[in-house]
């Protein structure tokens, strides 16, 4: 037997346990233990109905920020459980932003249907990626960078992203930094603000 092979295995099994071994990516922030088990329907049962959704016809209700964004995730379509994909339709009005945040277990891919928008991301050495895209044209957002996106048009503009997870998250900077209720004091350090101006964004940026 060649001396070097019992050697060659344990390096073979160690390599095999640990690339083939590892935990999937999350779906989800947490999962608490609970004594039912998430079954699936039959599949002699399922409908094409089971494999459509028609709730981004129109755009969504636009928020103050003149965005109105709706996501298509397993959470409101249930026929992309398990496939690893979701979806949203984001509509912005004249100057409309979507405001710095991340999608912490997703890479998400944007396509201008209208309109032109100035559009980047953030990488972790603090370098942006950004230009403006116009219709026809896709961008790339890397899994967990923060990014964003505002209307620069003089019209309304729409966008079509794709997500390659069934539940990407949200982050939203602002509402995460001030509306989650971290300690005052950390927060006048760290952005060089008072009391009186920390109460104001956490107020605006309150959970409604």
């Amino acid at each position: 037997m060649c001396p070097k092979l019992p050697l060659l295995l344990v390096f073979f099994l160690y390599y095999a346990i640990t690339s083939l071994g590892s935990d999937p990516d999350p779906i989800q922030d947490f999962c608490i233990p609970s004594t039912g088990i998430a079954a699936c329907k039959n599949s002699s049962a399922a409908t094409v109905e089971d494999f459509v959704f028609s709730g981004i016809k129109f755009p969504g209700k636009f928020s103050e920020t003149g965005l109105a964004a709706t996501s298509v995730n397993v959470n409101i379509f249930p026929g992309l459980n398990t496939l690893g994909m979701s979806f949203v339709r984001a509509d912005f009005e004249v100057s409309g932003i979507n405001m710095p945040h991340f999608h912490p277990r997703a890479t998400e891919i944007a396509f201008v249907l209208e309109g032109k928008i100035y559009s980047g991301f953030v990488d972790t050495e603090n370098r942006i990626f950004a230009k403006v895209i116009e219709k026809g044209e896709v961008m790339v957002f890397p899994k967990g960078l923060l990014h964003f996106q505002m209307n620069v048009g003089d019209m309304p503009a729409t966008i079509l992203g794709s997500f390659d997870s069934q539940n990407p998250g949200l982050v939203r900077i602002p509402n995460a930094v001030f509306g989650s209720g971290v300690e005052e004091k950390l927060l006048e350090k760290a952005f060089g603000l008072n009391s009186k101006e920390i109460a104001k964004l956490r107020k605006r940026f309150a959970p409604h």
